[in-house]
């Protein structure tokens, strides 16, 4: 296990917000909350339709021992005739982001404004519909050209090309997406939960060290799926990630200088931009001096790694990196406050305290 004053510091400030994970009332029941948000979503096709009868459940980032992992998207039976799938979608509040999971239930409800695509454009669904006991596809939309349904027709959607990738709703950087009226009285109908099919999906998802988001950098290698599980065959690929997951702390963009004109004039203390200067140069230090010790996790691993078994590796592998982020998170987010209150007019303030710099770390050996 990696062991840093960084690291350290992290877990238990996670430990302590953990307690506060209880239940929320809202627009749907919160199922846990975690205080980093999620990737934005990955892009990728759509798997062909298995066969008639079949609803698209898109694919979403959800929260386990390693971090974000993606819950690759797949073709599912619905429950009863009749019946559509909300997403579930991440929300933030006080600081927090919750995870409001779906569900199915005659009418589309809220889902944050996410556009996952296939029909689900960030409000409503415009992927099928039910008629007379049967449903009907929108070619527009879905791939149902593997099969033989005739049950098709043709309907543009004129907000069907996802350009912001963001999947969480409120928050530094998130969508600004309102419930309505409807959206209130649907959450207040009948509906029913995921399905077996759809948990042991997610399930199944959660042991794959491949789909943890610090390991595949928001590009999961299976980010699709024909058929719930079936994680060996028929799978789809990400063609790349919504956005930059930071990872490592060689990923992080240099401190940058002040700004042209913000020199202190004459009358104006030198102190002040004398300390910010130093402040970025020993940030740059601290950054430089935890992508190193990074990189000799990675060598360390790889040494480790030569008599490992396959899935030891990969589980080894995801520790570390889930830990790196951590790592890189907590100092990226420290040293945002620091130079905040470096900025700030407080010309006799003592500069900012800083924890030591990450010590050597051990990473977690294959079992």
């Amino acid at each position: 296990m990696i062991k840093t004053p960084v690291a350290a510091l992290l877990v238990a400030t996670c430990l302590a917000f953990g307690a506060l994970m209880s239940p929320t009332p809202a627009l749907a029941q919160f199922e846990f909350t975690v205080m980093i948000a999620p990737p934005p979503l990955p892009v990728y096709e759509q798997p062909p339709i298995p066969g008639p009868g079949y609803l698209w459940v898109p694919g979403y980032w959800s929260y386990g021992p390693y971090g974000y992992f993606w819950v690759p998207g797949t073709w599912m039976e619905p429950p009863a005739v009749g019946l559509l799938w909300t997403p579930g979608y991440w929300g933030w509040s006080a600081g927090f982001y919750s995870w409001n999971p779906g569900y199915w239930a005659p009418q589309i409800g809220f889902y944050g404004g996410v556009n996952y695509g296939f029909g689900y454009p960030g409000r409503g669904y415009y992927g099928g519909e039910w008629r007379d006991n049967h449903f009907w596809y929108n070619r527009e939309v879905t791939n149902v050209t593997n099969v033989n349904i005739t049950n098709v027709y043709n309907r543009t959607v004129v907000n069907n090309v996802t350009v912001d990738r963001v999947s969480y709703v409120g928050g530094p950087g998130g969508l600004t997406a309102q419930p309505t009226a409807e959206d209130q009285r649907v959450a207040h109908e009948h509906r029913i939960s995921a399905t077996a099919a759809q948990v042991q999906h997610r399930e199944a998802a959660a042991v794959r060290p491949e789909l943890v988001a610090s390991v595949n950098h928001g590009k999961p290698q299976i980010a699709a799926t024909s058929r719930p599980g079936s994680f060996d065959s028929h799978v789809v690929s990400a063609s790349r990630a919504g956005g930059p997951v930071s990872v490592h702390a060689q990923e992080l963009p240099r401190p940058q200088p002040a700004p042209p004109g913000s020199r202190p004039a004459a009358n104006q203390q030198q102190a002040d931009y004398q300390r910010q200067a130093e402040l970025q140069a020993r940030q740059q230090q601290e950054r430089e001096q935890l992508a190193q010790m990074q990189e000799r996790d990675h060598a360390y691993l790889s040494q480790q790694n030569a008599n490992a078994h396959a899935q030891a590796q990969a589980q080894a592998q995801a520790q570390m990196e889930h830990q790196h982020l951590q790592q890189t998170q907590f100092l990226q987010q420290r040293q945002a406050t620091e130079m905040q209150a470096a900025r700030a007019p407080a010309p006799h303030a003592p500069p900012a305290a800083h924890a030591p710099p990450p010590s050597r770390s051990e990473p977690p050996r294959p079992r």
